[in-house]
């Protein structure tokens, strides 16, 4: 067997936050902790399956970006760069004074600027070729929320988005930790955002059977590990961690809200959209995180599940978690709360990780009335649970099979 090589631990520094719970970390932390969900009916999806979504509350790009600039950008990318802004802040970085040839940006995203791509459609079928904006490819395309957040914040090492569905975040996290254990970077900018709340997207999750059709009461349609639950609530949003190497961070006298110890990552091959349904690609990834951390199951705390609210796959990860990590751990699903942010929950869940270690308290899943009978986890509910999370993991399973998870450690 090869030498077990020391866990690599990387600081987290800075969180930035712009979900459906609010913008900013503080009104994140207290809507989660309040257990109650921000759903609600959706003027821009009347007419759609599904009307109901979970948006982020007043948000205003001019203000938050400026008019000139903000106008030029995607809504995905509007919530990265102002999350990306709040994190730097967090970590205590100027981006005027760092070195920006050693600061990395890695950030998921699935569905890019699906807004500019509908009205460009709808542009040029109602006035042909000419009525389409020339800003339509770059408000696009994906990889921009990586490109616009390294303009913004002057960051000239690597950066890239991985698209890996609703793993993307997660993913993101654990490729940059990879870019400080290289040396690539000595900063990375790392996280997920999404905002594909468009009546063509939404429907689209409805007719695969993906979302609740709790239309009468969308504030109590997402329920994860309910046994009355139905499908997930689509959400936007953006979470971003400012991530240094542990002595770098230590060296400068940062605040380090949490340690990420440990990655594991795998993919199902099973089925585009349906989990494995033994949970064994999440299984894996999980227990490689636990082994790149040098823990065990056992060791862990408190958990921030996937738990999307899908009658199949809560199921699938609950039994999972129950076989790798056994009863102890302290359990929730957040997005009880915002809904279901896609390429930026992992992001997102990793923050709200964080922090459950630093208050030491695990929010509630919301609308969690009855625990499915096929589980035998501790699902936190109702109200927080007070607890000494010395160690916690986030899991993270995206359509195509792709699976994350990471260690996170008390500083």
């Amino acid at each position: 067997m090869p030498p077990q090589r020391r866990p690599f631990e990387v600081a987290i520094t800075g969180l930035g936050l712009v979900t459906p719970a609010g913008i900013g970390i503080g009104p994140n932390w207290d809507r989660v902790s309040s257990g109650i969900s921000c759903a609600s009916r959706d003027d821009r999806l009347l007419g759609c399956p599904v009307d109901f979504s979970c948006r982020v509350p007043d948000f205003d790009p001019d203000t938050l970006i400026g008019g000139f600039a903000s106008r030029q950008l995607a809504r995905f990318v509007q919530l990265a760069i102002v999350a990306a802004r709040q994190a730097a802040g967090d970590a205590g970085w100027n981006p005027r004074t760092w070195d920006g040839a050693r600061v990395g940006v890695v950030l998921g995203n699935s569905l890019g600027g699906v807004q500019a791509f509908e009205a460009s459609q709808l542009a040029m079928a109602e006035g042909g070729p000419r009525k389409v904006s020339p800003l339509m490819v770059p408000m696009y395309l994906a990889n921009m929320v990586a490109g616009q957040v390294a303009i913004d914040l002057g960051a000239r090492g690597p950066s890239q988005v991985t698209a890996t569905a609703c793993a993307s975040g997660a993913t993101a996290v654990g490729i940059a930790r990879e870019l400080l254990r290289r040396g690539d970077c000595d900063v990375v900018v790392a996280g997920g955002a999404e905002a594909a709340l468009t009546p063509l997207a939404v429907t689209g999750l409805a007719r695969m059977g993906a979302l609740s059709g709790r239309t009468e009461n969308p504030e109590l349609a997402s329920r994860p590990f309910d046994a009355d639950r139905d499908g997930f609530v689509p959400a936007e949003g953006a979470g971003v961690l400012v991530l240094e190497r542990l002595t770098d961070a230590q060296a400068r006298g940062a605040r380090v809200r949490a340690v990420v110890r440990g990655y594991g990552a795998s993919t199902d091959a099973h089925h585009p959209t349906a989990p494995a349904p033994g949970g064994e690609g999440i299984e894996q990834a999980l227990r490689a995180a636990l082994a790149d951390a040098g823990l065990s199951g056992s060791d862990v705390d408190h958990v921030n599940a996937h738990g999307t609210s899908t009658p199949l796959g809560d199921v699938i990860e609950g039994r999972m978690l129950r076989r790798v990590l056994g009863g102890r751990a302290l359990v929730t699903s957040t997005k009880g709360v915002t809904g279901h942010p896609l390429a930026a929950a992992g992001a997102i869940e990793a923050a709200y990780t964080a922090l459950a270690i630093e208050h030491r308290s695990v929010p509630p899943t919301a609308n969690l009335a009855r625990l499915d009978p096929e589980l035998d986890i501790d699902v936190v509910h109702g109200t927080p649970r007070p607890a000494p999370i010395e160690v916690a993991v986030s899991t993270s399973m995206g359509f195509g099979g792709h699976n994350a998870a990471l260690v996170l450690t008390a500083a």
